[in-house]
Formats: structure tokens, sequence, C-alpha cells
């Protein structure tokens, strides 16, 4: 058995050998989002609205003048005139009766009010406000509530009427910025790979489905004739270890009770480092935190300290990043999240589509909006990281519930792609982006796909072969 496990290894380390991969040129530019020695987390959230507030003024200011003329009329809340066709910049906030609360939480367990359970707790019964400077007034009128989000800069145009309120005529956001690199010169086809939710440790989680995955990145199993080495980054986003690792009874238990038990997380971590040491040997790693993973939870979430994954990052070719994270690829610009941000604006906005949220997002010049309200943030008191001043050429999202994409165009006709990752951990698929010309590849890993009978559901040089319900995942 040891000899057969030796040949082995040195036939696998063989084929490693073989495959050369295309090198890129690579930039992190998430420095941003890095928390420096100066941090403070006993400050107020209002100073974080007021920069964001300030810093998209401008950019709205010059949207609604693009789009309704330049002799409008821009007024503070405070000016507005009663009647006065105006235009008023602010930042929305939705009053939504279904928010979650400390004190609804009270109120129930006095059994004093019932909280409905529901997972989507946007209502048409929820009411808009802008909020500016120093004061706030009541929406009405032709705003879409199917998209306000709270957070979210915005120009409105209309006239306050009886009872205090705006009536809004028209609206406009900050639109996508223009790319300061639109068109980067690839000669050939490059690959990212992007995956999401390995989940590492779940008690339902296949293992094996990981390490084949693993193995034809490796190029330890065949992929196809040129697309194995033509993969010259991986991006893990987010969630690569389960909810199942996160012991929450451990914690309502007394310490001296427990402190010869291992944390679950322990074997969970061993495994993704042994997992990312073998990816590691033969392709850059890059591996974003996500809601169930060993860091902080709120936005941005810090890399994964090098002390959990000691064999892996004794690869110069592997590291932890930020979430969010932002970097540029043979001049294209990426940008993307483990996907709490658009798994939050689902929950408490009207929008079903997650490509239309992350369209919206993009639209806004804001990847966050609704940090710090329901998605948890660092206060920051001097900047909002979380504002666009550069458009990238790809947008993605981790842990969603299927594989999307599409492209849509920003004002100067430059094409970006908006990209949901699956969890593999339940759809056992993961993503190539072509970066010559962002076309995307999905890549389908089962185990099944060894047996006689199994048919091949992907063709990594073409497009999925699945008819029918697999189809329906690709929004092109």
């Amino acid at each position: 058995i040891l000899f057969f496990s030796i040949l082995k290894t040195k036939i696998n380390i063989l084929k490693m050998k073989n495959t050369i991969r295309e090198e890129c040129a690579y930039k992190n530019l998430s420095e941003r989002f890095i928390y420096t020695d100066k941090r403070k987390f006993n400050l107020q959230y209002s100073q974080l609205y007021a920069i964001r507030l300030m810093v998209m003024r401008p950019k709205l200011e010059t949207a609604a003048k693009n789009k309704w003329g330049d002799d409008i009329n821009i007024v503070k809340l405070s000016d507005i005139t009663r009647g006065e066709e105006c235009i008023i910049v602010g930042t929305i906030f939705r009053k939504m009766e279904l928010q979650p609360s400390v004190l609804k939480e009270i109120s129930s367990e006095e059994r004093v009010l019932a909280v409905p359970p529901t997972t989507k707790l946007a209502s048409n019964d929820d009411e808009l406000i802008l909020e500016g400077d120093q004061q706030r007034i009541a929406l009405t009128g032709s705003f879409p509530l199917s998209t306000a989000v709270t957070g979210t800069i915005v120009a409105l145009s209309g006239k306050e009427i009886e009872g205090g309120k705006f009536e809004v005529a028209d609206h406009c956001f900050a639109l996508i910025p223009i790319m300061s690199n639109p068109s980067p010169k690839i000669q050939q086809d490059k690959y990212v790979l992007f995956i999401s939710g390995l989940e590492i440790g779940s008690k339902q989680g296949n293992l094996l489905n990981t390490q084949l995955l693993f193995d034809l990145i490796a190029g330890q199993l065949s992929m196809g004739e040129d697309t194995g080495r033509q993969i010259c980054r991986v991006v893990i986003a987010g969630n690569t270890l389960s909810k199942d690792t996160q012991d929450k009874e451990s914690e309502k238990v007394a310490k001296y009770l427990t402190k010869h038990v291992q944390a679950k997380t322990v074997d969970a971590i061993k495994t993704l480092d042994e997992l990312l040491t073998q990816l590691g040997s033969c392709v850059p790693v890059d591996v974003m935190p996500g809601e169930y993973d060993p860091t902080n939870q709120f936005l941005p979430q810090q890399p994964l300290h090098k002390c959990m994954l000691p064999s892996a990052f004794s690869y110069s070719t592997v590291q932890s990043v930020t979430n969010p994270y932002d970097i540029e690829i043979d001049g294209r610009r990426i940008l993307g999240t483990s996907g709490q941000n658009v798994t939050n604006i689902y929950q408490f906005a009207g929008m079903e589509k997650r490509l239309h949220i992350m369209e919206s997002n993009l639209n806004a010049a804001h990847i966050s909006p609704t940090s710090p309200d329901t998605l948890s943030c660092y206060p920051y008191f001097e900047k909002d990281p979380f504002v666009l001043e550069d458009c990238p050429h790809i947008y993605f999202a981790g842990n969603q519930p299927r594989l999307e994409s599409k492209t849509i165009k920003d004002d100067g006709d430059n094409p970006i792609l908006l990209l949901c990752i699956p969890s593999f951990a339940t759809t056992q698929s993961c993503v190539l982006v072509n970066l010559k010309d962002l076309s995307c590849h999905p890549l389908y890993v089962d185990a099944d796909m060894f047996n006689e009978n199994y048919e091949e559901t992907s063709d990594l040089n073409g497009e999925a072969k699945n008819s029918g319900e697999e189809d329906e995942k690709m929004e092109e």
C-alpha cells in the first residue's frame, strides 16, 4: 500500500511539473479595506453617513445636471420652499415594519407583539424618508419602492406638498464610474477561477467533490486540452468553513466544563490547510473570509491570520485577503465580496434578482449601502471605503443560490461582467472567467463523473451542455 501511495504521489508531481501555468500581472488594490493602527470601535455611525453624503454629493449634483440640465435648482432640505420645483440630494432611509429590533424582541418575549418569521422583510407598506445634513423629509410620489435601499445617496426632483412631504417626480443615482483602463490588451486566453462556499466541516458536505475540484485545478485530472494550464489565479470567495463548525451551544456552557473539548473549527482548519497546500503548489490562490470563517464578522472582514494555515501560507502563492476584495489582473479590475452585501439587500429590499441588486450597487456607486443599518461594518469616521471611485471590469458576489452572470455597460460603453458565484457545497459548481473577453464557463464537479454512465455536464471551451434546469442558472 505504501509503495503504490508513493508511486501515485510521484506521478501526480510529474503531471504538475508538466502543467505550465499562464502568468499574469497581479496588483492588490484592497488597501482601503485594511484597518489602520488608529482604528476605534467606540464611535457613532452618524459620522459614516455624513462622510458618505459629503463624498457622494458632488457626484449626484453632476449626475443631476447631466439628466435635467445645468440650470436646475439644487437646494438643501432646510431651503425647500413649499410648492416650488427643486432638486434635493440626500440619503434614503427605508422605514420597515418587519425590520427586527431589540425592542420588538423584548416585547415578543413579553407576548406584547408577535414578530412574524420571514426571510423577506421588505413590504409595500414601507415608508421612504430622505435624510440630509441636519434634517429629514418623508417621500411620496413616483420613487420606486421596490429598488429603494437604506443608505443609498440619491438626487430627487419634485416639490414639497401639503403635510410636509416631498412629492418625487423623478430621481437619479450617481451612475457607474467610467473605467480608468477600459480596454486592457490581453492576447491569449487566461482564466480566473471563482469558488465560494466550500463549507469544509459541514455535516452534509462531500469533501470528495472538493478534493476532485482541487485535483482538476492542480492538473492531476484532465479538464481540457489547454484550460487547466490557462488558469492563472483562483479566488475563493468566503464561507470556506461550514456553519456547522460554529458551536453556538458551547457558548452557553461553563468554560471549565469545556476546557478539554476541541473546537469543531480545528479539524476543519487542518483539512483546509492541507487542501490549500496542494493548490498553492501549482497556482496562486486568494482566500477571502466569509460569514462563517474565523475572522471579524463586520465589513470589511480582515484576512485570516497566518497561524491558522501554516503549511499553506508557507507558499508565497497562497494569501489571505480582505472581504471586499479589489485587484487588478493583466489590467482587468476585479472587485467583489463574499456575498453578505447582496444577500442583505435581497432581504431588506424589494428586488428579487441578485444580478439586479449588483447592478444597482454600481449605479449608486456604492457596494454596501445597507451598512451599517442592517449589515454591520466598522465605524469609519474619515472615509467610506465602499464608495466606488473607479469601475471594475468584473463585479462578483460569492455564496449566492445559483450561478448567474450578466454584462452591462458604463457611460463609456465599456462592458462590465456581473457574476453571482454559487455555494460549491450546495451546487458542486464554480465558474471560470476568461480575462480576454470576459466570457463565463461553468465548471461542475461531481464524484459521479467517474462512473461509466456519467454524461459530461460542462464543456470548458464552450457553453454548459446541460439543457433545461442548468441552462436557466446562467443569465447572459
